[in-house]
Parts: structure tokens; sequence; C-alpha cells
């Protein structure tokens, strides 16, 4: 009976954490870059899946960009956007993202 609760529960948690996929805050102050995409200023949670970066809005628009991940050594504290300005055209170039050692790097 003990073994079946256990494995009940066991499931269910990782029900849960399937179910719950990370995300992190950025806010956009201008209309900028994101690989392919331009994505107008706002606020977005930034969901990773599969080298995926889905960018959604406040208003629940969705914008999916491919994205290569490389690791750090070290967890980063805060979720930081890296940008570089091309002629008058913000793009973001990579994401790091808090609490991991992951990176999301972009390109065009």
């Amino acid at each position: 009976m003990k073994k079946t609760m256990f494995a009940t529960g066991a499931l269910l948690l990782s029900l849960v954490a399937i179910g719950s996929a990370k995300s992190w805050e950025i806010v956009v102050d201008a209309n900028t870059k994101a690989g392919n995409v331009t994505l107008p200023a706002g606020n977005y949670n930034v969901k990773l899946s599969n080298n995926q970066a889905t960018f959604v809005s406040e208003t629940g628009k969705t914008f999916t960009v491919p994205v290569k991940v490389s690791n750090g050594t070290a967890k980063y504290g805060a979720t930081e956007v890296k940008t570089a300005k091309q002629g008058d055209t913000h793009v973001i170039q990579a994401i790091d993202l808090s609490g991991t050692t992951e990176e999301l790097q972009f390109s065009e």
C-alpha cells in the first residue's frame, strides 16, 4: 500500500513539474529584433523549449525564435538581456536566464 501511494505521489509531482515550465520576465524598451522577428516594446515572459525561445507579451501575443543554448559555469543571479544597435535597430544578442547556467544566443 505504501509503495502505491509513493508511486502515485511521485507521478503527480512529475506531472506538476512538466506542466509548469519555467519562464523569465524581460522588458523591451523599444521595438527590438530577436532572431528573425521584431518584438514591440513591452513586457514579456520568455520560455525555453527544444532550442526555441517563446516570448509572450502582456496581451498574450506570442513570438517564437530559434536559439542556441550555451551553458556557463555558474548560475546567473538575474535575467539579463544583451542587446546591440545595428543602424537604427535594437537587436537581442543573448539572454542570461536567472537561476540557471543557460544563455540563449540569437542569430538572424
